[in-house]
């Protein structure tokens, strides 16, 4: 699956010297939401690619507040009726 990533972010290598990122950042992030992604991949077979990424962008989002991987999945999944989101 990691050629996948190298793939998708092959065309993204632009660095402007005034904000580098370290390397550690990005294999830090990657790490991160790439279990995710396959998740996201799997639930896309039973569900929709729409809902599998709202599902994956929900909990990414929520990662990034704070909530732990499995806190922000569960809450995620608590939105769900009968796999669909409602506002």
């Amino acid at each position: 699956m990691g050629w996948i990533f190298n793939h998708i972010l092959k065309g993204c290598n632009i660095v402007y010297p005034s904000c580098a990122v370290p390397y550690d950042l990005k294999r830090e992030t990657l790490c991160q939401v790439q279990p995710w992604v396959h998740y996201g991949l799997n639930e896309a077979q039973f569900t929709s690619v729409p809902h599998a990424m709202t599902e994956v962008a929900a909990i990414a989002y929520l990662m990034g507040k704070g909530y732990d991987p499995r806190t922000a999945h569960r809450i995620v999944e608590s939105w769900e009726v009968n796999e669909v989101f409602y506002l």
